[in-house]
């Protein structure tokens, strides 16, 4: 059995000597405006692949929509030992007001230790860290017990229909484990997450004279104030959390006191369904009462609640209320998930973050969801762990500090080691 340690060490000490080189690919990738919407990944694609040709690593295309790439490569012994997955996702949120930013948003520069620009936290750090990885273990020729295969998708920001979920249904990805370079705290990767539960709630009533209501008609936006506080009740209810996951929460409240102490005030989200009344409309004018009303409404499902039995308590509720309504299904729909702290991917990420930077990591729980449930949905153990600056995701003046983009590098190929020799 050789000495995985000193291995370690050595993959380690070889991005430190080339982090300039890290930074720079980085920078690269920044400077792409892979914007979804629109979506299309061509450039950054190329790129990408061009990058890593020039280390000799090949590249299968797979086009899922149009103008969108999903990139597969692998190294390693794919004959034979265990297989690890490292994901990320080219694009991102669009730039919105570039008034509003202090800095080019694509720009890729850096400045007083900060990686700026679009995508810098969300994900083309961690995704460059994954990227420049691999392309270390091809240069210094590493013998694996195993492959590493890199899967680098173009459609996560608008919910990664073409993305992750397309190569697990047509059998183009498969491993033992899996990293996502998502966005996380910087010593504690994401290990589950909550459910997604989106819906739209229409509401009809019968048009009439406004000068009439409430004696005429049927108002659909009155109607739809009370199916709403019906809706809102949501986050009262007492979710009884199963005994499996308690110490996952237990966990995640700690990490909460402890490291995200200005985010304490959110320490319930995890136990409770979480209500956003995201967009409304009904009516034409104000002299005419409205005959429909529309809303759409993002909840979070907690661990011990199914999506079915959300469904039947809200269509309980709404039916004694005798309002004419349809309740739709859209967008994301997920149950709860996560992965067990104690598999060996999760071993390998936590216990190499205390490797690297010699301070205590452990896995916690995310209130939002990602392409991570797809993952454990094809039964292939998952976490995400990546460098950014949290309060800038989505935002304007995105950034992420330098040194937190080659600390994760750093783990991303300490954790190869541990985890394709581990048995």
């Amino acid at each position: 059995m050789m000495d995985t340690t000193e291995l370690k060490q050595r993959l380690i000490d070889e991005v430190e000597s080339r982090k300039e080189e890290l930074l720079e690919l980085c920078s690269s990738l920044i400077k792409i405006p892979s914007e979804n919407p629109p979506g299309d990944s061509t450039e950054i694609s190329q790129f990408i692949a061009d990058y890593l040709g020039k280390f000799g690593i090949s590249v299968d295309w797979h086009e899922s929509a149009d103008k969108m790439y999903n990139l597969i490569s692998t190294v390693g012994n794919s004959k034979e030992g265990k297989n690890l997955i490292f994901c990320g996702h080219t694009d991102v949120v669009p730039a919105g007001d570039r008034s509003k930013w202090d800095f080019d948003p694509f720009s890729g520069e850096i400045k007083d230790g900060w990686m700026l620009g679009r995508g810098a936290s969300d994900m083309k750090a961690g995704l460059s860290g994954l990227i420049f990885a691999t392309t270390i273990l091809k240069r210094l020729n590493i013998e694996l017990p195993g492959s590493l295969s890199l899967v680098i998708v173009p459609d996560e920001e608008t919910g990664g229909e073409f993305g992750v979920p397309w190569l697990l249904e047509k059998g183009l990805v498969k491993g033992d484990g899996c990293l996502i370079a998502e966005p996380s705290s910087p010593r504690n990767p994401t290990i589950g997450q909550k459910g997604s539960y989106w819906f739209e709630l229409e509401v009809f009533g019968e048009p009439g004279h406004g000068s009439l209501s409430p004696l005429a008609g049927q108002n659909a936006i009155s109607d739809m104030v009370k199916a709403l506080l019906e809706v809102q009740k949501l986050w009262d209810l007492t979710i009884e959390i199963p005994e499996s996951v308690k110490p996952l929460i237990e966990v995640t409240h700690r990490y909460m006191r402890e490291v995200e102490t200005e985010r304490l005030k959110y320490i319930d989200v995890f136990e409770k369904i979480t209500v956003n009344i995201g967009t409304i409309e009904g009516g034409t004018k104000s002299n005419v009462i409205p005959e429909s009303c529309k809303v759409q409404v993002d909840c979070r499902l907690p661990f011990g609640i199914t999506q079915e039995e959300v469904t039947n308590m809200l269509t309980d509720k709404l039916d004694q209320l005798g309002i004419r309504y349809e309740l739709r299904r859209f967008g994301f729909r997920s149950q709860a998930n996560y992965t067990d702290a104690n598999d060996p991917v999760c071993k390998a990420i936590v216990d190499n973050i205390t490797f690297v930077t010699d301070e205590e990591a452990y896995g916690v729980m995310q209130w939002a969801s990602s392409d991570a449930k797809h993952f454990r949905e094809y039964d292939i153990p998952v976490l995400q762990y990546g460098p950014a600056y949290l309060p800038t995701i989505h935002g304007y003046n995105e950034r992420v500090k330098t040194e937190q983009i080659i600390t994760c590098a750093k783990v991303y190929i300490a954790a190869v080691i541990d985890f394709l020799y581990s048995k």
